[in-house]
């Protein structure tokens, strides 16, 4: 059996610009983080490839990971970003999809000035044509911004998706509602997933214990 890690990043701070990485607010993390420096990490788990997923919201960090794809066995394919503002959004995504390691896109509702941005006309439009090629799109939301969400499902029900790190539930001060009931409404959708991955962002980082995480991964488990 293969196993593979579903969610992880590699970046380059020098070639590309996310934006939210700096020097002075993430020095841990701003640095060159490549396959090397994660295979040997995925050897000593017993994890045989992974899944890279996009961290800056332009098409050029998109073609950085699949030039990496080309050059690393381990990763098994990429998950990047598509502009759905773009009038030209199709024509980016077939050059995407001409590449075999390219497996969907990822949508940022988390860093939107409105989260009610990804229900603008021109994105459900978008989305619809996506639905109808079956093809993955991941969605990074915070715990209050599921209303949106399910605003976006009900307007394209058939959308193939992936929830991001549980939706990020308010983990660290213990609280479950309407994360809970709102996730189950979520499930009850076709074609909708959920990633485990993450959840330690939003639990304490200083005192986080495997425990706080069991009520809110049962639940999921259990939708």
């Amino acid at each position: 059996m293969t196993r593979i890690d579903a969610h992880q990043h590699y970046w380059n701070p020098e070639r590309i610009d996310y934006g939210w990485l700096t020097e002075k607010s993430s020095p841990i993390l701003y640095r060159n983080y490549s396959p090397s420096d994660l295979e040997p990490e995925l050897e000593a788990a017993g994890m045989d490839r992974t899944i890279l997923v996009q961290a800056a919201t332009h098409h050029e960090e998109t073609y950085y990971m699949l030039e990496l794809s080309e050059q690393y066995e381990s990763i098994a394919g990429v998950v990047g970003w598509l502009d759905l503002n773009d009038p030209d959004w199709a024509v980016v995504l077939e050059s995407f999809r001409n590449h075999p390691k390219f497996l969907g896109f990822r949508l940022m509702i988390q860093d939107m000035p409105e989260p009610s941005e990804i229900l603008r006309p021109i994105v459900i439009e978008a989305l619809r044509e996506i639905a109808k090629m079956d093809l993955p799109v991941d969605l990074v939301a915070m715990w209050h911004q599921l209303p949106v969400v399910l605003e976006l499902l009900r307007n394209v029900p058939g959308l193939r998706v992936v929830i991001d790190h549980l939706a990020k539930p308010q983990i660290k001060a213990g609280i479950f509602e309407p994360w809970a009931t709102q996730m189950r409404e979520i499930a009850s959708y076709p074609k909708i997933y959920c990633k485990l991955s993450g959840l330690v962002t939003e639990a304490d980082h200083e005192a986080w214990k495997p425990e706080d995480f069991t009520a809110y991964v049962a639940h999921i488990v259990d939708i």
